[in-house]
């Protein structure tokens, strides 16, 4: 019998633990303690600054890869061929923090792992820099069971290295990854701030790979950051989205061409193009946008994954007489990004949309959060059921999850005055409009740097989730998979959305 969700009970939603999670006894002797307010973290990860200030190097830092990658003898199309016809995968996103909420992700992952051919990591693979050398702790070793070959799509924290620690490990090369000269009155200073890649240990990263996932089954190499994965039933294409979530004219020309046809089509990318019921189309160098060759009818995309943003959603969004699937999965081991400050959607109906952790849960656990930072649990703690009524209260939806005494419209009583302040000081919007900006304390809209550590927890509810995909000729199920922390859920970890595409 399949365990209830966090739609339907606390329990589902890991608010009542019966038992402790396996994931403990998987930990390493000595968990490293990760921690965005440490000056050497920040001062590692500026590069995402310095993009932003001076330009980013991404694209002709990959240009000059891909050409190195074509020199080896990688061909020009970037596709992996597949011959089944009906086969599955698992999808999981920002993974690479590698602390307990990291592995949480583990024993889920084990459960629902059987039967699928192989593994997509979206988006930012390690942080906080994507260093070769956090491979062996925080990707060898978590995934040593699963029997499968992992592909991925680097995210911005993978190109804080110049990619070089993701190409070594996914696509087999050790290239240049340093940045071209910068131009302008400030190339100077962007020279001097960039920070070059770490060192690359090759014989320490086999030998890690050898002990980890070493077995013949697990082996698989990549033919670049960008790629396709063709089969008689449908093709996944994978997109590098760089630092700022752009891609170059030359992987634009590849993208089209891969997209071409009939065939069925999924995107993996580093950014999510529908997010927190905004648009982000994605911008290729020169003109045009990723999300117009997604809607192109012609391409015939029928989901869109992304990750980066650390939680899950789903847009069905109508394009002419279709519909696409645009997925946010980035809840695969980093901190949690709230949800409780999506406003009511109007991208698409607010009963169609769904996301996980709920609102609600999400308004209380960082409630909990700020009551143990402050030490005034008493003014803002707001237990689950409080905190979506609140949230009901102030967006005018009916929950996901009511309780016994709610009323026919799915509240009882209007939320406390302590309630609704916390809800407000925490970002929950009023509606589908964002007001209080000012008031707003560090959950959501501030740079990652100062919130993720406010926004990291050790124990459950985690929060976390993890995708799985079966295909046929005729359709494909996506399934949402939910990481709580408890030993309860780990062997059938609840299913908290789940959609079918018809492939025909």
């Amino acid at each position: 019998m399949r365990h209830e969700n966090s739609r339907t009970s606390e329990a589902g939603a890991g608010w009542v633990c019966q038992r402790p999670g396996r994931f403990e006894e998987l930990l390493p002797e000595r968990v490293p303690r990760f921690s965005w307010r440490h000056p050497a973290v920040l001062w590692r990860a500026r590069n995402d600054v310095v993009a932003r200030l001076f330009g980013d190097p991404s694209d002709d830092i990959r240009r000059r890869v891909l050409a190195e990658l074509g020199e080896r003898g990688v061909p020009a199309g970037f596709t992996v061929h597949r011959g089944a016809e009906a086969f599955s995968f698992l999808v999981m996103g920002d993974t690479g923090e590698g602390d307990r909420s990291q592995y949480a992700v583990v024993p889920p992952l084990e459960a629902v792992a059987p039967g699928t051919d192989f593994l997509v990591i979206a988006s930012d693979v390690i942080y906080p820099t994507g260093d070769a050398g956090d491979y062996p702790e925080k990707f060898f070793r978590p995934y040593r069971g699963y029997p499968g070959p992992i592909f991925a799509v680097p995210g911005n924290h993978d190109w804080y290295d110049g990619l070089r620690g993701f190409l070594r490990i996914f696509c087999g090369v050790d290239a240049d990854c340093a940045p071209p000269p910068w131009t302008g009155p400030f190339a100077r200073l962007a020279t001097l701030l960039w920070r070059r890649s770490g060192p690359v240990d090759g014989p320490a990263l086999d030998a890690a790979r050898d002990r980890y996932r070493g077995a013949p089954g697990q082996r698989g190499a990549q033919p670049g950051p960008y790629w396709a994965i063709d089969t008689p039933s449908l093709r996944v294409v994978g997109i590098d989205t760089g630092i700022l979530g752009g891609i170059d004219r030359d992987q634009a020309a590849w993208l089209r061409e891969v997209s071409a046809g009939p065939k069925p089509k999924v995107l993996i990318t580093g950014k999510p193009i529908y997010v927190d019921d905004e648009h982000h189309p994605g911008p290729v160098e020169g003109g045009g946008t990723v999300d117009a060759i997604v809607a192109d009818p012609a391409c015939n995309y029928v989901a869109a994954i992304g990750g980066d943003i650390h939680n899950y959603q789903r847009y069905p969004v109508r394009v002419g007489d279709r519909t696409i699937q645009y997925i946010v999965s980035g809840g695969g081991g980093a901190f949690m990004h709230a949800t409780h400050t999506i406003p009511k959607v109007g991208s698409v109906e607010e009963d169609d949309f769904r996301l996980y952790p709920l609102r609600g849960d999400s308004l209380s656990r960082y409630s909990r959060l700020y009551g143990r930072v402050t030490r005034m649990p008493w003014f803002w703690e707001l237990t689950p059921k409080e905190a979506a009524r609140v949230v009901r209260h102030r967006l005018g939806i009916r929950p996901a999850r009511g309780y016994a005494e709610d009323g026919p419209d799915g509240i009882a009583a209007r939320p406390s005055t302590r309630a609704r302040l916390v809800a407000v000081l925490l970002g929950v919007p009023r509606g589908r409009t964002k007001r209080f900006r000012l008031l707003r304390l560090p959950v959501h809209r501030t740079p990652q740097r100062f919130r993720s550590e406010m926004a990291d927890w050790d124990h459950a509810p985690f929060f976390k989730h993890l995708l799985r995909l079966d295909v046929t000729p005729d359709a494909l199920r996506i399934r949402c998979h939910a990481v709580t922390g408890c030993g309860d859920h780990e062997a059938d970890p609840p299913v908290e959305d789940e959609v079918t595409i018809s492939l025909r």
